[in-house]
């Protein structure tokens, strides 16, 4: 973004026709982010109440806020209070998460919890890439000038708008451009070809397709002997997964699963963008991202360009990092909680968790099982929100509000695939808003927390963040003398080496690792039982107009509430009409679990049997189931936490009375 700011006034935001990835595109969200600063609904000062619940808020100094929250924590153990980062701290950090590792600096030399933001999105997905040894992408600068076939599984490009462009130059270009998703997307509209599939069904057809590549003999022999293992087991073990049986789960013909098949192995240069999050929801989520990680070893479609997995949120490039914020050391934590979804309701639920601290997050719209989040929360003796708006988990559960300052008002840096980029303070902070540093910085003073914050100041501390081969070691006054903008020194493709990051170094078909976590060793799949009381497969995801629950799920800016104003579910003609359910209808969306109010849209975009509703609206998530998928002894393999809810849920829905 370019900001335009007079006499300390922001006057405009448009996009940077300069900027490498976005080159002046500013998807919707971007363009009503003027309307963050001067918002009459900001949080400007320090609030608190003494009893939730209520509106009974008053305003207080940012003294007694942090005398309150250091006499609480020191009447109770260190283990007993948790950090939750949520994605709206990313706005100044996406990509460097300053403000995630300095979190996590905090605890692991105080002594508490702190929880990897990850396990919200694209954390599950990125425990079965890592499973099988492909965690690296191609970039979409790559896909667009090699790629002559990209398949977009589960991936829609409303949350990935940069990429569009790339798509559409690769199209050109001549490349044919396949969709997999269990509706029609916003990216369907610029595919060659749709499969449309039934929810939680990736797996199933990525196996199916693993079945005719071996069968028909179409895989490539020198990549697997030279680098993967555990091709003589996978070769046998699906054997089982044919066309016929995939068409029965997934609800395609089995004759588009083979041409589907054939036409991946037939192009030397293809690339598959798989979804971030919400493919990964349900009973086979990370199965489905371990499965298609087979897919470019079986072909040797690995380590040149126009080939693997493309650019997926979370993931990264070869050569791709950052220094750490963290020390070396062991965390000084006495008993961790694991990064798990389903750990830290039981932790609240159990009352370990005395004191709580949430940053940029709406735990109530984001966890699945809202209830149980509910009742667990009530048990949490101090919960402490920083945040730019209110929301339903503030108003409901807060005993302490903190002004968040906006991204123009602080100090800042992002990093996306290929560039690094400073964002400097354009604006005075609003009211009496802080940064999340300078708020660790006065907490961990009060708590005598030694060595917390031992730069001059936040930009020393970038520098140590930037003290890396992929940004050449830059220094923040560096990078402000080339214009704030740094190409990074990564590859264009994954995996130039064939250094693959698994115990074997090899992409791992068979892996032990898996197996010694009581995880199936190859590619699975389970089926999901057939609906019986509830006949409707719930899905959510995203769309254009809105991302998650920002901005009090974006009701706080006007051109997101007119855009995307209020809940809307996806039912298939024929579902509605066995429920009298006409186009724009309010519906109640029930389970044994809650309900959710909405709007229908009557379509033809969803199959018969299933729902799909745009994530991060109030309740929704009541619906979802809260149970994990995987053991907690998973969640400490990879850097990132990976602990997610199942997150699905069989639903029905019915017609409601129109209100006056």
């Amino acid at each position: 973004m370019k900001a335009t700011v007079e006499n300390g006034e922001l006057k405009s935001i448009e996009g940077d026709v300069d900027n490498p990835d976005s080159r002046g595109f500013l998807c919707m969200r971007g363009r009503a982010s003027k309307e963050i600063i001067g918002n009459a609904e900001r949080l400007l000062y320090p609030m608190v109440r003494e009893q939730r619940g209520t509106d009974g808020w008053r305003r207080a100094s940012w003294d007694e806020v942090i005398e309150r929250i250091g006499t609480k924590l020191e009447s109770i153990e260190p283990k007993a209070f948790g950090i939750w980062m949520g994605h709206g701290d990313s706005a100044t950090n996406n990509g460097t998460r300053s403000g995630s590792q300095l979190a996590k600096r905090f605890a692991h030399l105080y002594g508490s919890q702190w929880w990897h933001p990850a396990m919200i999105c694209w954390g599950l997905g990125g425990f079965g890439l890592g499973i099988t040894g492909v965690l690296e992408v191609n970039t979409k600068e790559d896909m667009s000038a090699h790629a002559d076939l990209i398949i977009l599984w589960g991936a829609n490009i409303a949350s990935q708008p940069n990429t569009g462009r790339h798509i559409k130059a690769a199209k050109k270009r001549g490349a044919r451009i396949i969709t997999i998703d269990i509706r029609d997307s916003e990216a369907t509209a610029r595919a060659d070809q749709h499969y449309r599939l039934a929810p939680g069904s990736d797996a199933a057809l990525a196996l199916a397709i693993m079945h005719v590549l071996v069968k028909e003999q179409l895989t490539n022999d020198e990549f697997i002997a030279q680098h993967t293992l555990g091709f003589d087991a996978l070769r046998e073990h699906v054997e089982q997964f044919s066309p016929a049986w995939a068409a029965q789960h997934t609800g395609l013909a089995a004759e588009d699963i083979v041409r589907l098949a054939h036409e991946y192995a037939g192009t030397p240069r293809a690339v598959i963008v798989m979804g971030g999050s919400s493919m990964h929801r349900g009973a086979n989520g990370w199965n489905s991202a371990r499965a298609i990680a087979c897919l470019p070893a079986l072909t040797g479609k690995l380590g040149m360009p126009g080939t693997g997995l493309g650019e997926r949120h979370g993931a990264a490039t070869h050569g791709h990092g950052l220094g750490t914020l963290v020390p070396e050391t062991p965390s000084a934590c006495k008993d961790i909680i694991p990064d798990q979804m389903a750990s830290m309701l039981d932790a609240f639920d159990a009352g370990k968790i005395k004191a709580l601290l949430l940053n940029g997050t709406n735990l109530l719209s984001s966890f699945a099982d809202v209830n149980r989040a509910e009742r667990g929360l009530d048990k949490v003796e101090l919960i402490v929100c920083i945040d730019l708006f209110m929301n339903e988990t503030l108003r409901r559960q807060a005993d302490i509000i903190l002004p968040a300052t906006a991204w123009l008002e602080q100090l800042g840096a992002k990093m996306t695939h290929t560039h690094l980029y400073l964002m400097e303070q354009a604006l005075a902070p609003a009211g009496q808003c802080k940064t999340f540093a300078q708020f660790l910085r006065a907490l961990a003073s009060r708590l005598r927390v030694d060595d917390f914050f031992p730069w001059a100041d936040d930009a020393a501390m970038y520098d140590t963040l930037f003290d890396h081969p992929s940004t050449d070691h830059i220094s923040i006054t560096e990078l402000r003398a080339m214009g704030g903008i740094k190409a990074l020194s990564v590859s264009q493709h994954a995996y130039p080496t064939h250094a693959y990051a698994t115990p074997s170094g090899q992409v791992e078909f068979y892996s032990e690792r898996a197996k010694s976590l009581g995880l199936p060793p190859l590619p699975s799949f389970e089926p999901e039982p057939t609906p019986a009381s509830y006949p409707l497969r719930f899905r959510q995801g995203r769309t254009l107009n809105h991302f998650h629950s920002f901005y009090d799920h974006g009701q706080a800016l006007p051109t997101m509430r007119k855009h995307g104003g209020q809940p809307t579910i996806w039912i298939s003609v024929a579902d509605a009409a066995k429920r009298a359910v006409e186009n724009g209808a309010p519906v109640r969306i029930f389970n044994q679990r809650g309900e959710c109010a909405a709007a229908a849209m009557v379509t033809d975009k969803v199959p018969a049997g299933t729902v799909w509703m745009r994530d991060g609206w109030p309740d929704l998530n009541r619906l979802t189931n809260g149970d994990a998928c995987l053991p907690d002894a998973a969640t400490s393999i990879f850097a990132f936490g990976v602990g997610q809810s199942l997150f699905d849920a069989d639903v029905d829905i019915e017609k409601l009375p129109k209100t006056s």
